[in-house]
């Protein structure tokens, strides 16, 4: 038996202790806990949590219809995600070039008014329009709605001793999904509207994932038909190939050994996904579905992120043969290349 094949078995090991000793198991918080709690819980287990009537108290709880929104926002100038098949950030076929590429949205400024105009069906799209800036979108573009939620979880602030680094505003319908993935980053997700449906796998399941880098595209419409089409970049970027929803065992064998723990979070709960876990997300409502989510930045110190850059350079690095990760500093420019 080879080294590399040692190796897998040794990590396929790995991956069905931690299954055998966790489960699927989430814990359910009837109401918001304590910070201690919080902390004993699910922040030191590193393990997902729903929590019910954290954010009852909000305006934006019931508030935000989209007449509301409206008056609120409607002539404002916001960025809008657009992409052809709803995955926005994804490993994406080109039949032009018969290559597959990691492919970033088509981001299309528009007023919230003509966003919402897409979302009820008054004008038509081929496309999936999805409001999903980051990095803060609640304070650079919906700064008018900032008074209607916290500016964070307490309990959860006081738990980690720490502000959150980034508040987002998410708005779209279920044509789009976002692809699975993992961020450096305590989530706290509150699904103010509609229904959000993750599909989670803990770091350790890292082995099997498939990661591999691929070359970055982003959609650009073309311009006699409007359609949108892959424009290939210069630069690359690590990322997973597999769809849980339909996943391609041939190609990725090493998927069969996940063992995915989908979540239905509902209209009024908040969903704790801890740093680094791996999540692909759906989303469904009538009139659209609205999360607010706050971004804790992970601690750094914990055996958890260089054990998962441990993981990315023998998986990625070695078994996928990308050596140039072996020597690649995972942080530029004090930004994770997760």
């Amino acid at each position: 038996m080879s080294v590399l094949k040692d190796i897998e078995t040794v990590l396929i090991d790995y991956v069905k202790e931690y299954q055998d000793i966790n489960g699927t198991f989430i814990h359910i918080y009837d109401n918001p806990p304590t910070p201690l709690e919080f902390l004993r819980t699910s922040v030191h287990p590193n393990r997902p949590a729903i929590i019910k009537g954290a954010f009852d108290h909000w305006p934006a709880r019931h508030g935000w219809t989209n007449e509301y929104l409206r008056s609120k926002i409607g002539k404002s100038v916001v960025t809008v995600a657009v992409t052809p098949n709803g995955y926005a950030d994804a490993v994406t076929y080109d039949p032009l070039t018969k290559k597959e590429y990691f492919v970033m949205p088509y981001e299309q400024k528009m007023t919230f008014n003509s966003f919402l105009d897409i979302i009820e069906g008054r004008t038509p799209s081929d496309n999936a329009n999805y409001i999903s800036l980051q990095n803060g979108s609640l304070s650079l573009e919906y700064s008018a709605l900032e008074e209607d939620v916290d500016p964070g979880i307490a309990w959860c602030s006081e738990a980690l001793g720490k502000q959150p680094d980034a508040v987002n505003f998410w708005f779209g319908d279920d044509k789009s999904i976002t692809s699975l993935h993992k961020d450096p980053y305590e989530n706290c997700y509150a699904v103010v509207r509609g229904q959000k449906t993750f599909i989670l796998f803990p770091p350790a399941e890292h082995y099997c994932m498939h990661e591999s880098v691929y070359q970055n595209a982003v959609y650009e419409p073309n311009e006699n038909t409007g359609k949108l089409e892959i424009k290939p970049l210069e630069s690359t970027t690590p990322w997973i190939p597999v769809n849980p929803l339909c996943p391609d065992f041939n190609r990725f064998p090493r998927f069969r050994n996940a063992q995915p723990i989908k979540i239905t979070v509902n209209e009024g709960e908040l969903l704790y996904l801890p740093a680094l876990w791996f999540h692909q997300v759906m989303q469904s409502g009538e009139q659209g579905v609205i999360a607010i989510n706050y971004w804790y930045d992970m601690d750094y110190s914990n055996i958890l992120f260089p054990t998962t850059n441990l993981f990315r350079k023998l998986l990625t690095g070695v078994i996928e043969g990308h050596r140039d990760l072996l020597n690649q500093d995972e942080k530029n420019n004090g930004e994770l290349k997760f």
